[in-house]
């Protein structure tokens, strides 16, 4: 049996909104932690992250306009493995939800993993999280589909319309280099006209983008699906698609849940019968 190494990586979220989303096994991992890195949406973010634990540094200087995110991603975990090989507890604090949208927290837990070193992940708070308390969606009324959007316009998929769609990263729109903070909106004009073979062009869309501060304002901007291409949109931009019909039932399927409904009852009855 391997035995695990000394030192140990958590990967946290910090939520959404600055101070509001964090989850108290989030915060006493950062408060306990030998070392801290974080991966924050603003310096102010930073600084609260900074006051819990004041042997806390940034992540963010590995982003830069025209590099590629992959290696941005890997020297983030060189980083976070070079202190947890020193065997230190090391926290990873990330914006958000560490494994939605997330490569780093994902890829350094499982080279810790592999290392034979102690490492997980806690769930924080995510935009999906906050996109469905802000616009009233439920999840499971009639389902969601979500997409990253460059994947969404490279590949293949069977789209159900009678369900909600979510597309993530639409600031990011057509980059495969990985490289770019927003892409053109000739991206999105793209993205545009494959949405058009799905829905009408007066379909009725919306731009959300929750918010980072408690003071900001939750954006939820609905726009004519023929108006994409002309809309303001950032990295952190979501695009939300209602339904445009209703669901159409199975007929085999509620015939068969009938059936089995049928004679649960009559079985049921039975055994009452039977008590008599």
């Amino acid at each position: 049996m391997t035995q695990t190494k000394a030192g140990s990586l958590v990967c946290v979220g910090t939520g959404m909104t600055l101070g509001a989303h964090i989850t108290p096994i989030a915060r006493s991992h950062i408060e306990n932690a030998d070392i801290v890195y974080c991966s924050a949406a603003t310096s102010l973010m930073e600084e609260w992250i900074m006051s819990m634990n004041t042997n806390t540094i940034s992540l963010q200087h590995y982003y830069e306009e025209g590099k590629d995110r992959r290696h941005t991603y890997k020297a983030m975990v060189n980083t976070l493995l070079s202190s947890l090989r020193k065997g230190m507890h090391v926290v990873g604090a990330f914006y958000g939800h560490p494994g939605v949208f997330a490569k780093a927290p994902h890829d350094a837990v499982a080279q810790a993993k592999s290392e034979s070193f102690h490492a997980h992940m806690e769930a924080g708070i995510s935009a999906e999280a906050c996109l469905y308390a802000d616009m009233g969606i439920d999840p499971g009324k009639v389902g969601c589909q979500h997409y990253e959007t460059t994947q969404f316009m490279l590949y293949e998929r069977t789209i159900d319309p009678s369900a909600y769609l979510i597309l993530w990263q639409i600031g990011l729109a057509g980059d495969r280099q990985v490289q770019q903070f927003t892409t053109e909106n000739a991206y999105r004009t793209v993205l545009k006209e494959q949405l058009i073979s799905l829905y009408s062009p007066q379909h009725n869309i919306a731009i959300y983008e929750a918010k980072s501060l408690p003071t900001d304002t939750i954006r939820i901007e609905w726009l004519a699906l023929s108006e994409l291409d002309k809309a303001s949109v950032f990295q952190h931009s979501t695009l939300v698609i209602p339904p445009i019909s209703a669901p159409i039932i199975n007929p085999r399927a509620e015939a068969l849940l009938a059936d089995i409904a049928s004679n649960s009852v009559v079985i049921k009855q039975s055994q009452t019968d039977s008590n008599f």
